[in-house]
Formats: C-alpha cells, sequence, structure tokens
C-alpha cells in the first residue's frame, strides 16, 4: 500500500517536472520579448499576450475567441460559482428572459421527425392574425425548404424571430393543403406565470417559472382574477423555477405582508447594505398561502419562500431548496458582451444567508442534486444540514436554518412509485411530445376546455399500449412489460399531461398533472 501512495505521489511530481522543461522549451522557441516591455504590462494584457503566443506557436491549431472566453469563466468561478462571462451572441437571449418579451411570430413549435410543427398559436399574436393555425407544419421559410433538413429549435428561432414590423413568409402544410402566409413580426411575451386557476371553491394556484421584469404585473393580474372567482386561499408553485430579477421576488412578497417587514437584506464588500421591507399595498394579505418549493427552487424562488417563512407568513411545503444566496449584477462590456458579477450575498428576514458552500470545483457545485438523491435526503429530512451555528428563530418562534437552501416547513418525499428505467428511457425522448401531437390532430376542437377534457378524457389500456408500440416504432425503444406495468399510472398522467399542453398550452399541462401530484396534495391538506 505504501508503495502505491509513494507511486501516486510520483507521477504528479513526474508530471510538473516535464511540463516545466516544456515551458522552457516553449519559451525558447516564442519570438523573444524584451524584458522593459514585460515589465510595465497588466494582467489583462499578460492574458492577451499568452493567448496570442498560443495562437501562433502551439502544436496545434487553437480557437483563440472559445480560449479567451473559457479562460475568463475559469477566474470568474475561482470566485464563485454564480459570477460568469456572457459572449455577446448570447446576451439577446438572456436579456430575452429578465425583460420577458421578444420580437417574433407568436408560436409554440416542435421538431417533429425533421418538421418544425405548430403546437399552439397564442391568441392575439402576429402568426393568429395571419391565419396560422395549431396543428400546422412549416415548410418553406422565405423561400427556402426547412423541412427533413436536420432542423434544430435554435435554428427555427433564428428563422422566426426578428426585429418588429419586418416581415416573414412561410408555407404551411395544413392536411394535404400548401398554404402561403405573409406573418408580420411583433412583440410576444414570455410568460412566467404560465398558469393560474382555481381548485375548488376556496383555493386558487398560480405556477411562477421564473422571475423577470413582467412577473409581478402577471401575478397581480392572476391573483386578481382568482380573487374574482371566489379565492380565500393560494398555492404558489415555485419548483424547478431557478430565480430572475431580484426585486420581482420582493414585489411578489411584498403582496402577502403588511407594511414595514423586511423582506430580504443584501451586502457586499463594495455594497452598502440594503433592506427591502414591505408596503402596505398587498392585496394578498389576509390569504393564508403555501409555497411550493424543490431542488431546483433557485435565488429569487429562495428569497420570496424565505421572506413568508420568516415572517410566518406562509407553509413552505416541498423538499430542500437550491441554496443561492448570492446577488450578481450585470455589466456590459465595450464589445456588447456581458459580465455577470456577484455584488453581495442576501440575507432572509432572520438573518440566515442560504448560501451552499461552493469551496470545491464547480462540478462539486453541480453535482450537489446527485448527493441529494445518493445519501437519501430525497426520502427524508437529512438532519446533517442543520448546523446549531447556523440557526435562527422567527418572530413566533420556529426555527429555521441557513447555509444550504430553504428547507420546507412540511417535507415531501421524492414519490419514486412507478419509475422504472423504462420510464426514464421514455422520458429522455420527446416521445409524450411526438405522440400527443399526433393524438390532437383531428381531436383539437373535441373539449371545450381543461374541466371537461378532465372528466372526460381517460388513458385507457389500449391506448397505453398504442403509446408503447409507437415508443418502439418510432423511437426504437424496446417494450418492457414488466416495467410497462409498473410505470403504467405514471404512463397515463404524462399522456393526459401532454396532451393537454398541446391544447391549452402549461395552464392545461398543469391542472391534468396536478391532481396526481403529492406535493400538490400536501399543500392543499396544509392550507384546509
Amino acid at each position: 500500500m505504501e508503495n502505491k501512495r509513494n507511486v501516486n505521489y510520483a507521477i504528479p511530481m513526474l508530471m510538473a517536472v516535464v511540463m516545466a522543461v516544456g515551458l522552457i522549451v516553449g519559451h525558447s522557441l516564442a519570438p523573444s520579448i524584451k524584458k522593459e516591455e514585460i515589465s510595465g504590462q497588466s494582467n489583462d494584457q499578460k492574458i492577451q499576450d499568452i493567448i496570442r503566443i498560443l495562437d501562433q506557436r502551439y502544436v496545434d491549431s487553437v480557437d483563440a475567441e472559445s480560449l479567451f472566453e473559457r479562460t475568463i469563466g475559469d477566474m470568474l468561478h475561482s470566485l464563485d460559482p454564480h459570477s460568469n462571462y456572457i459572449p455577446a451572441r448570447d446576451l439577446q437571449a438572456m436579456n430575452e428572459q429578465i425583460e420577458g418579451k421578444f420580437s417574433g411570430v407568436g408560436v409554440r413549435f416542435f421538431v417533429i421527425r425533421d418538421t418544425i410543427c405548430i403546437t399552439y398559436v397564442l391568441p392575439d399574436s402576429p402568426s393568429e392574425k395571419a391565419g396560422v393555425k395549431s396543428g400546422d407544419k412549416i415548410v418553406t421559410i422565405e423561400g427556402k425548404p426547412v423541412a427533413g433538413k436536420g432542423i434544430s429549435d435554435e435554428d427555427v428561432l433564428g428563422l422566426l424571430k426578428g426585429r418588429e414590423h419586418t416581415q416573414v413568409e412561410v408555407i404551411v402544410l395544413r392536411g394535404k393543403d400548401r398554404l402561403k402566409k405573409t406573418i408580420t413580426r411583433g412583440p410576444i411575451p414570455i410568460e412566467s406565470v404560465v398558469a393560474h386557476y382555481m381548485i375548488d371553491r376556496h383555493i386558487g394556484y398560480v405556477k411562477i417559472n421564473n422571475f423577470s421584469k413582467t412577473t409581478v404585473t402577471a401575478f397581480r393580474e392572476a391573483a386578481q382574477e382568482l380573487k374574482r372567482k371566489g379565492m380565500k386561499k393560494i398555492i404558489v408553485d415555485l419548483r424547478n423555477n431557478g430565480g430572475g430579477v431580484l426585486t420581482s421576488a420582493t414585489d411578489i412578497a411584498d403582496e402577502f405582508l403588511p407594511a414595514n417587514k423586511v423582506i430580504v437584506v443584501t451586502k457586499g464588500q463594495h455594497f452598502p447594505k440594503q433592506e427591502y421591507k414591505s408596503t402596505s399595498n398587498g392585496m394578498l394579505i389576509d390569504t393564508p398561502v403555501a409555497v411550493l418549493i424543490n431542488a431546483q427552487s433557485a435565488s429569487a424562488s429562495e428569497i420570496l419562500a424565505g421572506a413568508l417563512q420568516d415572517n410566518d407568513r406562509g407553509i413552505i411545503v416541498g423538499r430542500r431548496s437550491y441554496g443561492k444566496g448570492l446577488v450578481q449584477e450585470d455589466m456590459e462590456l465595450r464589445d456588447g458582451s456581458n459580465l455577470r458579477l456577484t455584488i453581495a450575498r442576501y440575507y432572509t428576514p432572520t438573518g440566515r444567508c442560504i448560501q451552499k458552500s461552493y469551496s470545491g470545483s464547480m462540478s462539486d457545485y453541480g453535482g450537489d442534486y446527485r448527493e441529494r438523491y445518493e445519501n437519501g435526503e430525497m426520502y427524508s429530512v437529512d438532519s446533517s444540514v442543520f448546523v446549531d451555528s447556523l440557526r435562527f428563530v422567527t418572530p413566533k418562534g420556529k426555527v429555521v436554518y441557513g447555509g444550504g437552501g430553504i428547507m420546507p416547513d412540511r417535507f415531501v418525499a421524492y414519490d419514486s412509485t412507478g419509475i422504472t428505467p423504462y420510464l426514464m428511457s421514455l422520458r429522455f425522448t420527446s416521445v409524450f411530445t411526438t405522440f400527443a401531437f399526433d393524438y390532437v390532430q383531428d381531436k383539437r376542437n373535441r373539449w371545450k376546455s381543461v374541466q371537461s377534457f378532465n372528466q372526460q378524457f381517460v388513458a385507457t389500456n389500449s391506448l397505453i399500449r398504442r403509446f408503447a408500440d409507437f415508443a418502439w416504432n418510432e423511437y426504437q425503444i424496446p417494450i418492457r412489460e414488466a416495467q410497462l406495468q409498473r410505470s403504467k399510472n405514471l404512463i397515463a398522467e404524462l399522456i393526459k399531461g401532454e396532451i393537454a399542453r398541446q391544447l391549452w398550452i402549461e395552464q392545461g399541462y398543469y391542472q391534468s398533472i396536478n391532481p396526481g401530484d403529492n406535493e400538490f396534495q400536501e399543500a392543499i391538506r396544509a392550507l384546509r
């Protein structure tokens, strides 16, 4: 064992010697640089010189721009996992998510069998005004064939998006008819409040996918509509919501809190302490609320959940959240690229920072979700995350902890019932979407509403068998009979949910899928 250990130590030392020799040799081959030229160089100039030399002298070809971007990214990640460099080419998509809108044609599409299939046309959108319908298939854009060309989602977006008021000409296939449509691009909202509906006569439900600049307005409109329908209690679903604009989260928290309550505090080395407090303008101050979170609920989601939990204002249901307690600021650079830099930590009203440890590598940090599965935390509360030094108490005496996400008041174990390798192989493909698109082609007007669909539609055994055959014929996923039977109920739920999504987008999906969701049902029990 000792000999093996010595070998393990010797190999890195040998590699270090080889690398040192290589550097000496490489320096002797490089163009000579006078000492006086180096002495006054700034660090950024050194990086540029190194990359230039690599580009000119390295044994293989070097993509200098890509290398520079990776270098900057690695440097920022050595500070923390969330500081980042964003190239100019990626900045537009990021800004669209923040602004909550873009300029385009207003369709949802999916590339099925190398064909652009329109699954949904947004009401009042440029496409609807041009006569495009759900179920149409786009075969040419600006006179160029796009069917059967191995086109990607990104390619389609690049062709359909463009400056407002510009036109794009498409030919769609509707049944056997080829129809030419000229669409004038316009502003298209990126919905962040993707679903809201009444669960029963008194409990409303709102699903928030992310926090953009438009989220607050959309949330208020949804809440007002539900109140008109008789809502007395509300479930706010933040599961899989990775965050976004901080003030969107604080403004939504303000809707639930009485005046002058702390929502969140931010402070950093170069930024003074700033407190965000509630006003007296909230429309939901007296409305009982349950908030759903899971391991992918992060950042702004945790600010909202933490504000309600620490002020004894709501019941948090689900599993421990992600644990991102850092605040970033976007700074545009001269070439149009973007520096997203961590400038502060945020603290919940009781004073806790919920940022999880990032002392290890980026892979370790990103692998936290896998570790939660492996250590059993998805099935029971992991007491090791509770550290006495990070213990805080709410005004009503509830104990909460910092250091790694928001722990829910009501823990709900991950439901693995019915999950099999066969089901996972189905979910790793687009088979549910493709099957649902084909299924509804002649049924788009069969159901008048999501409610009538949920009451009338049943994924029968014969339909599940038809789906399994479809998965084999279209995606070459072998039918594993025993696993199919174990996963049958989940497959039925997913088929129903995806069909509802084809007809009513996320509004339909969540109304169809939620009744079978254990966390959703626990939130209802908590409110009742």
